[in-house]
């Protein structure tokens, strides 16, 4: 089976998507399961793994609510209010649900550096094992040594990081620090990642297979094949590129990998890390 470990859905409004500004005007419209589903037969996949783009739990439920009318959303990364007291509830509320396999916070975007080791967000970080439940993590690679302390305070939490931590991708500078910080990250067995969300990262004007293959080549490296995933970050992939082209670039950068591993990156990671 093979799986987008990592997609949006979105219904536009003017106020729920402050993430978006002028540079996002190719993406803002709707994008939803019918869109979805045309873009997964186009690029022959079978699933998928939908990802939170809003910061309340009505997004959460929004999600659930399409991967109970499209078979083919096998599951979800919502998001839970994870520094607020009543987290607990809601948590219980949305994991009710079985699709719900995972939570997100948009860590990069707060303004304080460290938000990830505050107090009041770890203690909800705790409430997610109760459930069987992964945690995304979404950072800048300048975030990634907090990243890694915080990951040591939950060993027995699994998570999974988002477009391989995003490094500052630029013609002939590798962004060294970034590769330092994952290879110290992908020590950590609970730790997998998603190769998504790179083209997004390059600061040039134009992208090619030699430029992106380098960070995909540390990220297996590091990690190993076994804790690798495709993901597309569609429809924010449409930004630099297509599902479609994100896919046969994919397929160039794992050719050298065995048929066991091959099928690991393309869907049975995921199906095992999330658990569906």
């Amino acid at each position: 089976m093979k799986i987008d470990s990592h997609h949006h859905l979105w219904a536009i409004n003017d106020t729920d998507y402050v993430w978006m500004t002028h540079d996002h005007a190719a993406i803002r419209r709707d994008f939803l399961a019918a869109d979805l589903d045309a873009v997964l037969d186009q690029s022959g996949f079978d699933g998928s793994v939908a990802v939170q783009a809003r910061q309340m739990v009505a997004e959460t439920d929004f999600l659930l609510a399409v991967a109970d009318g499209d078979p083919r959303v096998k599951a979800v990364v919502g998001w839970i209010p994870l520094c607020e007291a009543g987290c607990a509830a809601a948590l219980e509320r949305c994991a009710a649900h079985p699709r719900l396999r995972g939570v997100r916070h948009v860590v990069h975007d707060e303004p304080d550096e460290l938000f990830i080791l505050r107090p009041d967000f770890n203690a909800g970080i705790g409430h997610l094992s109760r459930y069987g439940l992964c945690y995304d993590l979404l950072v800048f690679a300048r975030h990634l040594p907090q990243t890694i302390r915080f990951v040591d305070r939950h060993p027995g939490q699994p998570f999974i990081l988002d477009h391989i931590g995003k490094p500052r991708i630029c013609r002939g500078v590798f962004d060294a620090d970034w590769a330092r910080s994952i290879r110290d990250l992908a020590r950590r067995d609970q730790v997998s990642c998603k190769v998504s969300g790179i083209l997004t990262e390059v600061r040039d004007q134009a992208w090619d297979l030699g430029l992106i293959r380098p960070y995909v080549e540390t990220v297996f490296d590091a990690f190993g094949a076994d804790r690798v995933m495709f993901g597309s970050d569609w429809p924010v992939c449409l930004l630099r590129s297509r599902h479609h082209v994100w896919t046969d670039l994919c397929e160039q950068l794992t050719a050298s990998l065995s048929a066991d591993e091959k099928a690991g990156f393309w869907g049975m990671n995921a199906r095992r890390i999330y658990g569906f």
